[in-house]
């Protein structure tokens, strides 16, 4: 069993909270190899655009335009797994210095903060995605709109981590603890 299992077994007591997580861990799975397959096109694209254009004296037209998406995916398909386990940037001069209780209860309202700003950002992506579906790429027969997907994508999967942490499903992401001299 994987530690996201295992998880699910100990902290999903309800129905409703095995299948939130259920569904949870099947799209951070899935997330992770979208991740992988990204970074491998755009490796692949700019290895052979680089081959083309130095040994071969030609260029790749939509090299730029589709490494830049697989980059693009690739980034905003990461950032909920860092959401997740908390290593985005987070000011706690002021915190490390209450109650565990208190710094657990912050965690949680700063958790639904979070998700709430993440439900209005899938809002305003589905109105961009609206906005840019005519538009093509250049050179592309493809919507434009390919890479507000991508922000919408990712709204929506942080809205459901941040949620998890603030129902207590996930453990809320804490400082790493000094011991003297350097971190641990």
């Amino acid at each position: 069993m994987t530690p996201a299992w295992n998880r699910l077994g100990a902290t999903a007591s309800s129905p409703f909270k095995r299948s939130f997580l259920r569904g949870l861990i099947i799209l951070d799975r899935s997330s992770y190899y979208a991740i992988l397959v990204a970074m491998g096109m755009m490796t692949l694209l700019v290895s052979a655009q680089v081959f083309t254009r130095y040994v071969l004296s030609s260029s790749i037209d939509s090299a730029d335009e589709l490494s830049r998406l697989f980059f693009v995916w690739a980034i905003f398909l990461a950032i909920p797994h860092g959401i997740k386990i908390g290593i985005h940037v987070g000011i706690d001069a002021l915190v490390t210095h209450f109650p565990e209780f208190l710094q657990r209860r912050l965690a949680q309202l700063m958790s639904w903060v979070g998700a709430a700003m993440m439900g209005a950002l899938f809002w305003i992506s589905i109105g961009a995605v609206a906005s840019k579906w005519q538009e093509m790429m250049p050179t592309l027969p493809v919507t434009a709109a390919l890479f507000y997907i991508a922000v919408l994508v990712c709204a929506a999967h942080s809205c459901l981590h941040l949620v998890a942490q603030a129902l207590g499903l996930e453990p809320l992401p804490s400082a790493p603890e000094h011991h003297g001299g350097t971190p641990s």
